[in-house]
Order: structure tokens, then sequence, then C-alpha cells
């Protein structure tokens, strides 16, 4: 069939067009505020000394997990500073906390609706299924036609690629609660709201986490892409890297990433451990209690 094509990608881009032109203020609107979250939280990082900085997310691995993470955070924070890459860090640590803050707040209602409605359900997932499926460089063209350079098309499309668990996650993790637990609550006289508040988000907080978690190691890997769109950070000096062939920066920038990533999934994944502990508890234990309670409190 020589000469036959449809012209799909066509329609795309005048479809890309039209929603820039239409929405333009909007854009220009949502680009601004991301732009600016990322720089107010960026800069406020940067102007912290690093010691005291280093120090309190040392206390925070301490907290959630134990004092190797401390001491562990201590030692490779420090090499980032070493390295001379702790601006760049910390402009990619505000560029993936923004994103993952956003991703969350959209996906955990997403996963809720879906948990609840089957439709809805049919509906999510061959969406979550196709932006799981694109590659990750593709989210940059729609990013960069509506937001052009900078932190915002990086935060834009950070956001769109590491959604899909965050949905994923939160709508398994609300089917998976126990049925009885759940017929429980409504015996006592429970709302469909309140059940979903006292018992349903409770136990399925580990799973919710175990999603969270997958966002923010995705958000992590989708910074680093995003420095090819112009956001600041440890993904535009892998970039600048690649382009001069400096082995030695992109080696740096990379493990930096690395150190990031490894500070960020032990400090969630100890909250996801944690959570699950006490949804065992009260799935386990007090069942009838916690259902009574949803009940008079509605």
């Amino acid at each position: 069939m020589d000469g036959f094509r449809i012209p799909i990608g066509d329609w795309a881009e005048a479809a890309l067009d039209w929603f820039n032109d239409a929405f333009k203020i909007v854009l220009d609107v949502i680009g601004f505020v991301m732009s600016w979250l990322v720089e107010s939280l960026s800069d406020l990082l940067i102007a912290v000394p690093f010691p005291l900085l280093i120090v309190v997310l040392a206390l925070i691995g301490w907290l959630v997990r134990s004092w190797k993470v401390a001491l562990g955070t201590v030692i490779t924070f420090l090499l980032i500073v070493a390295m001379d890459q702790w601006e760049n860090a910390m402009y990619t640590l505000s560029l993936v906390i923004i994103a993952t803050l956003i991703a969350v707040l959209i996906a955990v209602p997403l996963g809720i609706l879906a948990a609840r409605n089957d439709r809805a359900s049919a509906v999510i997932k061959p969406i979550l299924d196709f932006m799981q499926t694109m590659p990750a460089f593709v989210y940059l063209i729609p990013a960069v036609i509506f937001f052009t350079i900078g932190f915002a098309p990086g935060v834009f499309a950070t956001i769109i690629f590491a959604l899909p668990p965050g949905v994923r996650f939160t709508e398994l993790g609300i089917r998976g609660v126990d049925s009885e637990t759940v017929e429980a609550g409504y015996a006592f006289g429970a709302t469909p709201g309140s059940i979903l508040r006292g018992i349903q988000l409770p136990l399925a907080m580990p799973t919710i986490m175990a999603g969270i978690n997958q966002v923010i190691m995705l958000a992590l890997s989708m910074a680093v892409v995003a420095g090819m769109a112009g956001a600041d950070g440890l993904g535009k000096e892998v970039i600048s890297a690649i382009s001069t062939l400096n082995v030695s920066k992109g080696v740096e920038a990379g493990l930096s990433v690395v150190i990031l990533a490894v500070f960020l999934d032990r400090v969630t994944a100890a909250l996801g451990a944690r959570g699950e502990y006490k949804s065992s508890l009260l799935g386990l234990i007090q069942k009838r209690k916690a259902a009574a309670r949803v009940a008079a409190n509605a």
C-alpha cells in the first residue's frame, strides 16, 4: 500500500496548536505557578547552609528508618557538596518535590474514583496504559509547546510521566481492603465517605505509600530528562555532559542523582512500612471498633 498514510502525527500537532492557542492564558498562569513553586523552594533550600540542611535530612532518615540511614545521608550528601553539585541537587530535589506533590494530589482522588466506580476504572486504565508506555522524551514535546523552556515544562512532563503508579496503587489499595471490615462499617450505619476516611484509606495506606514511592522514583528519573527542556539541576548537567562528552561532569551529576534517589526511596519505603504495621493492627485487631468509631462520627 505505497503512498497510503494516516497523518495521526499531523492531527496531534494541530490539536496541540489549537489547545495552546485556546487556553494560552490558563497555560501561562499554570506555567508561572509551577515555575514559581520550584524556584521558591530551590531558593529556600539553597539559602539554608548546607551543613544545617544535611543534618535535617539525616534526622529525617534517623526518625523514619535508622541511624545507619542517617549516617549514610550525611556521608553521601557531603559527597554531593564535595563534587560541587549541591545547588544543582537542590534544584532537582525541588522539582521532584513539587512535581510529586502535584502528582499525588491528582493521583489519589483518581485512584479513589477508579476504586469506587467500575466504569471510571474502565476509562482510566487505558489512559494510564498509554501514559506509561509512551517514551518519556515524547512528553517534552507538548511541555515545551505549552510552557516554552525552564522549570514549568519540566514539572509538567514529570507529573504526566510519574502520575500512573499513584493512581494504580491507590485503586489497588482501596480495592484490597477486607470486605468484612467495610461491611461492618455499613452495619453500624456509617456513610460511604466516613468508611473511606476511617477504614479504606487507613488500611490502604501501605499500598498508597508504595505508589507514592514509585511516583517519586519516576519523577526523579524524568527530572533528569527535563534538563533537555532547560530546567536547571542535575538533569541539565547530564545533558551538558553528553553534548560535550564531559565524562567527569556526567559521572558526578549522575552519582548525585543516585544519592537523591536512594535517600528518597529509603524515607518513603520506611513510611510505607510504618503504615503497613498500623493498617494490620487496624484490620486484624480493631475491625469493629474502628467501624463503630466511624459510625459515631458520621
